[in-house]
């Protein structure tokens, strides 16, 4: 009769214990998930262009030319981020070069890097309140448009989530995995 008493209360304890871990609120929901996939991106961008060898900055993925090369990518990936956090940050773009123009793996890395570095505070000083703000954008047509701070900082995440996918391509193309498809640690194959 005793081991029958027991047995309910397992159930019991545990649900209340789980029920006592749950995590507290998150104050900005919206700006830190955006902050989190943006930085977890952008750290797989870095890596991915890193990892590719510079003998194959110049490959395009066909014979089109009007498909950017290798190199190019990681350019147009560094003149958009520069673009866009310094609209969301109220400032002249500080870059005024065409960053797809480069010609080294060195110099787009470096490219790459500073305008990662330039956008890392405009994420990092984002909050819900701050996201709902409009701000003043220019469009590539030279129209001028308001949008949201943090709708900008999502094309922003989105257009680099779609360069990368591109990217990832280039890598595939000459047997190179891409770092997001490399084994864990402790992962089983």
């Amino acid at each position: 009769m005793q081991k029958f008493v027991k047995t309910p209360l397992l159930p019991v304890l545990a649900l209340s214990a789980f029920a006592q871990t749950a995590p507290p609120a998150q104050d900005n929901p919206m700006s830190t998930w955006l902050r989190i996939a943006y930085m977890g991106n952008r750290n797989t961008i870095i890596r991915t262009a890193e990892k590719m060898p510079e003998e194959f900055y110049d490959m395009r993925p066909g014979a089109q030319q009007e498909v950017r090369t290798f190199g190019q990518q990681v350019g147009h990936l560094a003149n958009y981020n520069f673009l866009w956090c310094s609209q969301a940050k109220g400032e002249k773009n500080p870059s005024t070069a065409n960053l797809e123009k480069l010609g080294t793996k060195a110099e787009f890395l470096k490219a790459l890097n500073d305008a990662f570095a330039y956008c890392e505070p405009v994420y990092t000083g984002l909050t819900d309140a701050s996201g709902t703000q409009m701000v003043d954008i220019t469009m590539e047509n030279g129209q001028q448009r308001r949008n949201l701070r943090l709708g900008l900082l999502t094309l922003n995440y989105a257009h680099n989530n779609e360069i990368y996918g591109s990217m990832v391509t280039y890598l595939r193309i000459k047997n190179v995995v891409p770092p997001a498809s490399e084994p864990r640690t402790g992962q089983k194959k």
